[in-house]
C-alpha cells in the first residue's frame, strides 16, 4: 500500500532497491521524512499530506521495510554507515540542486542524528527535525558520564532509561523476535497501537509489518552496542535542529536530551503531551511545528517565507505553534489569558461579542510572540453562531488545541429580586456558552484524535454559597460540574478539562455586573463601590492567566487561583459549615 496522490520512484543503492514517495510541488523546498521501527513510510501519510501543502515532501522505505529491497546477507546491512549511503541516494535523486529538510522519528531519527554529524553530508542538509529517537553517539557519551561520575540522580536516571529500554535487550536476542513478529505479535500490533498509544487505523501499519519489523531488529543489532561503547566525539550538529518531545514516551526518558545543546548548537526544544507514535497521533502540530521550523531555515525561500520563532516564554516548548481559542478575550482574564498564550508562541483565536476588542486583543497577540491571531465577533450564548464559528476555525485556522471558555457576566441580588428574565441571561452566557464551546470545539478535538485540553473558568462562587450570588453562583456552580463530568469522559481521548476558580479579581466585570432589585442610580453606585473594592484588592487578571497556562501543562481538575479562593476551597471540603456561616453574611455594599 502507497500514500495517496503519492508520485512513486525506485531508487538504486548498494546492491538494493528504495521505494522513495513524493507530494506536493517539487518547485519548493524538499523535506525528507525518515521513518521509525516497526514502520514503514505510511506512519508519516498523515504528516506528509499536510505539509505537502507547502513543500515537496519525500517519504521512502528504509532498506529492509515496505517496499524496499532487503539487503542479503540481514546481518551488517543496516549499518549506520549504509543508512547514510540510502539517504544521500534519496536525496540526490529527489533535490539534486538543493539542501534537503530532514525530519525523523523513532530510528529514523537515530539514523538521522548520523546523517546531520558526519562529514560527508555537509551542504545536502539545511535543517533537522528529530523526536523520538536520540543519537546513539549522544546517548552512549550520556551513559559514560552517568557511570563515570555516579549520583544518586544520575544512577536513577539510568536505571529509569534501562527499563524504559526493555525491548533493545530483546531485539538483541537471536530468532526470537523474527519468530514473535511474524507470528502473533505481527498480527496483535494494530490492536495494541489502538487501546495503548491511542493510534488511529487507516492506512497503518500496512500489510507488511511482519518483515518489516523482522528485518528492522537488525537495526539495533548493527548498531546499538558498538556506537554505545565506542561513541564517536565529533557527532557535532551541523545544521539547525528541532526537538520534538513527546511527555508520555513509553520508551525514552526526557532526560537523554538534557546536554543535547553541546551537540547540537542551533537548537529549538519542543514538548508534547503525546506518547511516542506523534506521528499518527498528533499530524496537525507535527506539521505546524515543521512548516515553521523549515521555513524559518529556509534560504531564498519563497515570498510567505516566516521569521524566525520569536516567542520565548517559559512554556514555548509546549505550546509553540498550538491552536488557542479564548472566549471573552477583550477584556479582562480573557485578554490576559490570550496574552499569555501568545507569548509562548501559539496562534490565537480570540472571541468576544465586542468586535473592536477582539480585535485590539488579537493585534496586541501578534506583537507579543503568536504567529498568528485572528480576532472572531461572537456572541456565546448563539447556539448557532457558535456552531458557524466552530465550522469557520475548523476550516481556516485548524482544530483548536486549547480551548478556553471564558466568557461570562455577573449578577448581584436576593433569589426573589432576581427575575426570570435575569436567570436566563446568567445562564445563557455562564453556563449556555459554555456548553456550546465544549461541545462544538470538545467534539473537533475528539474526533481528530490526537488529544487537546479544555480550560472552563468557573469562580470561588462554585462552592462558596453566598445570598448575594443566587444565580451567578449557580452558574459557575454547574459550570464546575460540567467540567468534572466532562474530564472523565473526555479522559481517554486525551483531552484534559480543567475548570478555574479566580475568585476576587481586578477586571471590568465589576463595572458591567448587574445588581437585581434595585433603582438605576443605586445600580451605578454600587458597581462603583464594587469595582473600588476590587481595585484596592488589585489581584492581576495576569496572575490567572499564568494559572491557566499551568492548569493544561499539568492537566489539573480545578484551580482555585487567589489566596480566598484556595480558602474557600479547603472549607469546602473539609468544613462546610463554617462556608453556610459565612453565606449568612451581609456583602459591604
Amino acid at each position: 500500500m502507497g500514500i495517496e496522490g503519492a508520485r512513486e520512484r525506485r531508487v538504486r543503492t548498494g546492491g538494493i532497491e528504495l521505494c522513495v514517495a513524493e507530494l506536493g510541488d517539487e518547485t519548493q523546498p524538499t523535506v525528507v521524512l525518515v521513518h521509525g521501527y516497526p514502520d514503514s513510510k505510511e506512519v508519516w501519510s498523515e504528516v506528509a499530506s499536510r505539509l505537502a501543502k507547502r513543500f515537496h515532501v519525500v517519504v521512502y522505505d528504509v532498506r529492509g521495510h515496505g517496499r524496499s529491497t532487503a539487503p542479503v546477507p540481514l546481518r551488517g546491512g543496516f549499518t549506520l554507515e549504509k543508512l547514510t549511503d540510502d539517504f544521500l541516494a534519496v536525496a540526490d535523486a529527489v533535490s539534486p540542486d538543493r539542501p534537503v529538510h530532514l525530519v525523523g522519528h523513532d530510528w529514523g531519527s537515530v539514523q538521522s542524528w548520523e546523517f546531520v554529524t558526519v562529514k560527508r553530508t555537509e551542504g545536502r542538509i539545511a535543517s533537522f527535525t528529530s523526536m523520538s529517537g536520540p543519537s546513539l553517539d549522544h546517548f552512549g557519551h550520556w551513559i559514560k558520564q552517568r557511570m563515570t561520575r555516579p549520583t544518586p540522580r544520575r544512577v536513577g536516571q539510568l536505571l529509569g532509561q534501562g527499563a524504559k529500554s526493555w525491548y533493545v535487550y530483546m531485539l538483541h536476542t537471536p530468532v526470537l523476535p523474527e519468530l514473535a513478529w511474524r507470528g502473533p505479535l505481527g498480527r496483535q500490533w494494530p490492536k495494541i497501537l489502538q487501546r495503548i498509544e491511542k493510534v488511529p487505523g487507516g492506512d497503518y501499519p500496512t500489510a507488511s509489518l511482519p518483515s518489516d519489523a523482522a528485518h528492522g531488529a537488525w537495526l539495533y543489532r548493527d548498531n546499538v552496542r558498538a556506537r554505545l561503547r565506542r561513541p564517536r566525539s565529533d557527532a557535532y550538529a551541523h545544521v539547525p535542529v528541532q526537538l520534538i518531545t513527546p511527555t508520555g514516551d513509553a520508551f525514552l526518558s526526557e532526560r537523554l536530551y538534557d546536554d543535547l545543546a553541546v551537540w547540537a548548537p542551533k537548537l529549538v526544544r519542543r514538548t508534547l503531551p503525546a506518547k511516542h507514535w506523534v506521528p499518527r497521533t498528533r499530524p496537525d502540530q507535527l506539521a505546524s511545528w515543521i512548516t515553521e521550523f523549515v521555513t524559518a531555515h529556509e534560504e531564498g525561500g519563497p515570498a510567505w517565507q516566516a521569521p524566525a520563532i520569536t516567542a520565548s516564554g517559559r512554556y514555548v516548548e509546549r505550546f509553540g505553534g498550538q491552536l488557542v481559542l479564548v472566549t471573552g478575550a477583550a477584556s479582562g482574564i480573557g485578554r490576559a489569558t490570550a496574552f499569555a498564550f501568545a507569548e509562548v508562541g501559539a496562534r490565537i483565536v480570540a472571541v468576544d461579542r465586542d468586535g473592536e476588542g477582539a480585535a485590539r486583543t488579537a493585534e496586541m497577540c501578534r506583537l507579543i510572540g503568536a504567529p498568528a491571531a485572528w480576532p472572531e465577533t461572537v456572541d456565546v450564548a448563539d447556539e448557532a453562531a457558535m456552531e458557524k464559528l466552530a465550522g469557520k476555525v475548523a476550516a481556516e485556522y485548524g482544530v483548536v488545541d486549547v480551548l478556553v471558555n471564558n466568557a461570562g457576566i455577573g449578577l448581584s441580588g436576593s433569589f426573589f429580586d432576581t427575575t426570570s428574565e435575569d436567570w436566563r441571561k446568567v445562564l445563557d452566557v455562564n453556563l449556555w456558552g459554555v456548553i456550546h464551546g465544549c461541545r462544538v470545539f470538545g467534539r473537533q478535538m475528539a474526533e481528530r484524535g490526537q488529544g487537546g485540553h479544555i480550560v472552563n473558568t468557573a469562580s470561588a462562587a462554585a462552592y462558596q454559597p453566598s445570598k448575594a450570588l443566587p444565580a451567578y453562583a449557580t452558574s459557575k456552580a454547574a459550570v464546575l460540574m460540567l467540567s468534572e463530568c466532562l474530564r472523565a469522559e473526555l479522559a481517554g481521548q486525551g483531552i484534559g478539562v480543567s475548570a478555574i476558580c479566580p475568585g476576587i479579581v481586578n477586571t471590568n466585570i465589576t463595572a458591567t455586573a448587574r445588581f437585581a432589585g434595585v433603582s438605576e442610580e443605586e445600580q451605578q453606585r454600587r458597581q462603583k463601590k464594587t469595582s473600588r473594592l476590587y481595585g484596592l484588592r488589585n489581584y492581576p487578571p495576569e496572575r490567572v492567566a499564568e494559572a491557566v497556562l499551568r492548569a493544561v501543562v499539568d492537566n489539573r481538575a480545578v484551580v482555585p487561583v487567589t489566596p480566598e479562593a484556595r480558602g474557600a476551597r479547603l472549607l469546602s471540603r473539609f468544613s462546610p459549615g463554617a462556608l453556610r456561616a459565612i453565606a449568612r453574611l451581609e456583602p459591604p455594599l
